[in-house]
């Protein structure tokens, strides 16, 4: 059968689904098969789709017998008895497969139905195959959406390939100010599949969104030659992030503030405003819990647990308040990123206590 059109539609088809021509092809056939099936009962059937010469062909296909079988084996061509085959064909022996071309216009109304149902739902499930499969590989990382309404409790995302999902207002950050039609980051938390579309969920709050930010603008981040330690965040108001540079030519800090301030400067917008805080890392724990108490400034650690990962420090009794940070966070980020408990005493008290000199 020659169908130019139907060529042209599997084209706009695979376009408009994003998935292949031949998965369109493929769909098809099956539908074909699936009608064969509501008129032939259930018999074997071969479907060649020849895009170049805009043809479909339709074969039943038998395998010739000396005499029908007691057992019906569905894995096996129907059968044909050695004397209709050489009907056919002369030389037709008992084994070989006979191949006799349907003609697919004469199928009834009933098969024709069955065959569109098929291939719309064959169409339907590769296209949620093939996002899932896609948006599965993005699980762990950050992407683009487009905000296509909003509500009280949540925030609609196209994400793109047919696919939306839903970002809650307790996964938004405070300064996010989006309206209908701008364009956000969000972090792709996990992804499952459903019987209808993949479930994608979304967050700006997860601090691995800050980790993809960076890796974004910093090439040495994505590349490896400076690398992200330990990050903490309380999202939308302030992130603290220890680095380590992996090259001594590379300045791990001036790499990632960027020439007047222009890398950070693109992540911080990127967060709604949210700041952030970059430290250096050291293999010294003492110099690592003195550099994630920044911006304050340290007179002493007089105390270090390398096995419980314990350390006292000792501040300037003025930059006390500026050490624990309001409502803690400074002190709190700090321990967090660097993964060591810090007890934080200023030199007052250290001095009254005798554990510095005067």
């Amino acid at each position: 059968m020659i169908n130019k059109e139907f060529f042209k539609n599997a084209e706009e088809v695979a376009e408009s689904r994003g998935i292949s021509v031949q998965d369109v092809y493929d769909t098809f056939a099956k539908g074909l098969v699936n009608s064969y099936k509501k008129i032939y009962g259930n018999t074997s059937c071969r479907v060649v789709i020849n895009p170049d010469k805009c043809e479909i062909l339709l074969y039943g296909v038998h395998k010739v017998v000396s005499e029908y079988s007691e057992v019906y084996n569905p894995e096996e061509p129907e059968e044909m008895l050695l004397e209709d085959a050489k009907k056919i064909k002369a030389s037709y022996k008992v084994g070989d497969i006979v191949e006799q071309q349907i003609n697919i216009k004469e199928f009834n109304r009933t098969a024709i139905g069955a065959a569109k149902s098929v291939y719309t739902q064959g169409v339907r499930t590769r296209q949620r195959e093939i996002a899932y499969e896609h948006f599965k590989g993005l699980e762990g990382e950050m992407v683009v959406a487009e905000v296509t309404n909003i509500t009280d409790k949540y925030i609609s995302l196209d994400l793109g390939m047919n696919v939306t999902t839903i970002l809650p207002i307790t996964e938004l950050l405070p300064n996010d100010r989006l309206s209908i039609g701008d364009n956000v980051r969000v972090y792709i938390k996990r992804v499952e599949q459903t019987s209808k579309d993949p479930k994608v969920s979304v967050s700006r709050t997860d601090r691995a969104l800050v980790t993809r930010l960076m890796e974004t603008y910093i090439p040495e981040i994505k590349s490896g030659v400076i690398e992200i330690k330990g990050i903490a965040r309380d999202p939308g108001d302030r992130s603290k992030i220890a680095l380590l540079s992996n090259d001594s030519h590379v300045d791990a800090i001036g790499s990632c503030v960027g020439e007047g301030g222009a890398r950070i400067r693109e992540i911080v917008n990127a967060l709604g405003g949210e700041k952030v805080d970059l430290y250096e890392w050291s293999d010294d724990p003492e110099q690592l819990v003195t550099n994630a108490l920044q911006p304050a400034s340290v007179t002493q650690v007089i105390e270090i647990d390398e096995k419980n990962k314990t350390s006292r420090v000792v501040v300037p009794d003025e930059q006390l308040s500026l050490a624990i940070g309001k409502s803690g966070q400074n002190v709190r980020l700090a321990v967090q990123s660097c993964g060591w408990k810090i007890d934080i005493m200023p030199t007052s008290e250290a001095y009254q206590k005798g554990l510095i000199l005067k």
